[in-house]
């Protein structure tokens, strides 16, 4: 009896992917992250804060994380051709690693710059600083609250998010050393909140590379127990063994598993492939967040067969 095989429905969201729904949500953050980047950097010339300059240059590095996931978005939404047969969604993952590397420089400069400052202090005005402060602490609030929902289900959008939540809690430190610096005179308030701004953004890019990382390493999705599906599949009326099992994530929302399917030849013969398929099909649709399988059905002692043709 032939190996029978199937491949599973492709249910990308609507756009082609995870992010793709949520073009417009980055490009209205984008332009807020674009606006108040300039103003921090006025304001930061104007008040003589390092702790401004820093989450503007943050916000430099959002707005570039977010123009390279909306470049992202345009390729990933090609059509698939016959030598990229999933298109140019990977185009995503890529952007996001991309977005790390940035980051994690990014933290690294405020944290030299910061270290630098409290060798040769500066003359920071507080008052400025707490007026441009506060305009970037509002406008990350707006962002914020356009991100939170696509946060939850595409990794550059989760990656924009996480660096706007870097970028509200740096305000926050920018508005406090100000009123440190204006009530009290001590102007080391600076170069501290600006160290707090660099050691926020490094362990959150840190977890979001790894994230990344997992996905062009191929490893299983997160939410994907490679043993449950295993145990899931061996359960089905028939099936004697799974091997070749694998599972992984093309880009964010389209996690993908294919595996080969030892079933009795009496077993197909009484029901036939199609039915096996759907069953096999349903069985993971039913458990898992996976709809695109493919799987190779095999009678008893194909396998061995199989190993036989590889040497």
């Amino acid at each position: 009896m032939g190996a029978g095989h199937d491949h599973g429905h492709s249910h990308a969201p609507a756009g082609g992917t995870a992010t793709a729904a949520y073009a417009g949500t980055l490009r209205v953050a984008l332009s807020i992250t674009l606006t108040v980047m300039v103003v921090e950097i006025v304001g930061g010339i104007l008040a003589d804060s390092l702790a401004l300059v820093a989450d503007a240059a943050h916000m430099a590095t959002d707005a570039l994380g977010l123009g390279m996931a909306l470049l992202a978005i345009h390729f990933a939404n090609r059509p698939a051709t016959g030598n990229r047969t999933f298109g140019y969604a990977r185009a995503e993952i890529l952007a996001a690693l991309a977005n790390c590397l940035l980051l994690l420089g990014v933290g690294g400069y405020v944290l030299y710059e910061a270290i630098q400052r409290f060798v040769t202090p500066a003359g920071t005005e507080g008052g400025l600083t707490i007026v441009f402060g506060a305009i970037g602490l509002v406008a990350n609030m707006i962002s914020l609250t356009l991100l939170m929902r696509g946060q939850k289900e595409s990794l550059n959008v989760r990656g924009a998010f996480l660096e706007v939540a870097a970028d509200a809690l740096g305000s926050v430190a920018v508005l406090i050393s100000a009123v440190v610096i204006l009530t009290t005179g001590w102007q080391a308030a600076d170069p501290i909140a600006s160290l707090v701004i660099g050691v926020m953004i490094v362990p959150r890019t840190v977890k979001l590379l790894r994230e990344t990382l997992d996905v062009l390493l191929e490893s299983a999705p997160k939410d994907v127990d490679m043993t449950e599906v295993r145990t899931h599949v061996l359960a089905l009326d028939g099936v004697e063994d799974v091997h070749d099992l694998h599972a992984w994530t093309i880009t964010s929302g389209m996690p993908v598993l294919s595996a080969h399917v030892v079933v009795r030849s009496d077993v197909l013969s009484a029901i036939g492939h199609e039915k096996m398929l759907h069953e096999l099909q349903n069985c993971l649709g039913d458990h898992f967040d996976v709809e695109h399988c493919t799987f190779q059905l095999e009678p008893s002692g194909h396998a061995a067969h199989e190993a036989r043709l590889c040497h």
